[in-house]
């Protein structure tokens, strides 16, 4: 890792602060960290190697909350395009079934070229299915390759088919191997400290795909071990009606009597929650997964952000699965949740410079992180660039070019950098072959899907 100097950025602007923008500045990175920041006129330079950010808008690089990689290869699949939520799942889990290392560590590549080129440089990964030989160690070796900050997920399915699960009998794990191997990954991986680039989770698919005593095992491990907790919840109408019918409660106290309602845990949808129930969860200081773009694919409704932003809620954007939003452009996830806000409670429900914050501070609020989502010393240098001059942003960034990020159409991150290290230059991806990337992922959706 070399020292390095941005310098002559058009525009350097962290969303929501309550310090102005900075126009026409430079920064200093030294190991990884910004040491300096400031006019440009003013930051002393000499013997850095410059990177020259003239005409462009810099911003904390974007995070990302909740993913599945691994569903990059079944995107826009025949049979589950216009499918709700558990006939979706219910189609799509034997195909994940039958995924090899090499297609895991495929779609993960995938998916971190995804979000690099759109100005994301952490990301959250939920993979709960292991067949055929997957591993943690498949997605950290992808992703360490493609140079994204990971919090790689240890996941898990422990309740198949034959046991009114959704998923087949041969991926259900058993629960004391799962826990077992969790401590594992844990110890060999997860590093606390500031700047980490590799932290862990532990996540179950969802409270039902599990039974109670695990979801209580994985908690009191998670705390003993001081990792963070993560899962899907109150993710539509159909979870909430069977919750109240099996378990005679909704599926936010269901969660609560298994001691997961804590400030180390967040959840991803959080759709069907009353109002009482968004107190409860700001005042436990859970976070949420926000993923507009998924909820609307499958039909699930409208998270009601705004109320939880009101009651404290730590709140992030989730680009979601591939094949429940065919996407991973975290820009794009940022502005459809300003736009589903407005859809729902009108034109001032959301500003741009709010969702904005949501994919930077808010997402490092709810992955348990201090040392990114802002522009400042002392924070790492995870950035993106956009060029103020890119045809998505024509007439716009000239006006605001911070607005102009989230309302206009989400343009491609001309520079990326992550840890100090650049990832995009020119809005290209360095150091790999894109073409090459995916022709081999698409001969490896096509036998998986074709071996069906």
């Amino acid at each position: 890792m070399h020292d390095c100097a941005i310098v002559n950025a058009s525009w350097i602007i962290n969303p929501g602060a309550d310090t102005p923008p900075l126009q026409h500045g430079s920064l200093i990175i030294r190991d990884g960290f910004i040491a300096e920041i400031g006019p440009a006129d003013e930051v002393e330079t000499d013997g850095l190697t410059p990177i020259d950010a003239r005409g462009l808008v810099l911003v904390p690089g974007l995070i990302n909350t909740h993913d599945h990689c691994l569903e990059c290869l079944t995107r826009a699949l025949p049979g589950a395009q216009d499918a709700e939520l558990g006939e979706w799942l219910r189609i799509h889990n034997p195909i994940w079934s039958r995924a090899t290392p090499e297609a895991l560590q495929s779609a993960t590549q995938i998916r971190a070229a995804e979000l690099l080129l759109s100005g994301c440089t952490t990301t959250m990964d939920h993979n709960y299915l292991w067949p055929n030989g997957c591993s943690v160690e498949d997605q950290i070796e992808a992703m360490r390759a493609m140079g994204l900050r990971f919090h790689v997920s240890r996941g898990s399915v422990t309740i198949g088919a034959s046991s009114g699960g959704l998923t087949p009998d041969a991926v259900a794990e058993n629960e004391s191997e799962v826990l077992a191997d969790s401590e594992r990954v844990i110890q060999q991986y997860h590093d606390p400290t500031p700047g980490s680039l590799l932290q862990v989770v532990l996540a179950p698919c969802s409270p039902y795909s599990v039974s109670e005593a695990f979801m209580r095992d994985t908690a009191a491990l998670a705390r003993q071990s001081g990792v963070r907790l993560h899962t899907h919840l109150a993710e539509g109408r159909d979870e909430h009606a069977w919750c109240l019918e099996n378990l005679g409660q909704t599926p936010l106290g269901h969660i609560e009597s298994l001691g997961w309602l804590a400030d180390d845990a967040w959840f991803a949808h959080m759709i069907t929650l009353s109002a009482p129930e968004i107190v409860r969860l700001g005042m436990s200081g859970a976070g949420v997964a926000h993923c507009p773009c998924s909820n609307m694919r499958l039909g699930n409704g409208i998270a009601p952000i705004r109320s939880m932003l009101a009651h404290g809620v730590p709140v992030g954007i989730g680009v979601d699965g591939a094949a429940s939003n065919d996407g991973g452009n975290l820009l794009a996830e940022t502005r459809q949740a300003m736009l589903l806000q407005r859809v729902d409670q009108g034109a001032a429900a959301m500003s741009a410079g709010q969702a904005l914050a949501l994919a930077t501070t808010g997402g490092a609020g709810v992955l348990g992180r201090s040392d990114i989502g802002r522009l400042a010393p002392g924070m790492a240098a995870d950035i993106a660039g956009f060029r103020l001059d890119a045809l998505e942003m024509a007439g716009g960034a000239v006006h605001d070019p911070l607005a102009a990020l989230a309302l206009c159409p989400p343009a491609r991150a001309d520079l990326v950098m992550v840890n100090g290290i650049q990832r995009v230059r020119d809005g290209e991806l360095l150091d790999h072959d894109l073409e090459a990337l995916v022709a081999r992922h698409n001969a490896l959706s096509r036998a998986l899907v074709n071996d069906a």
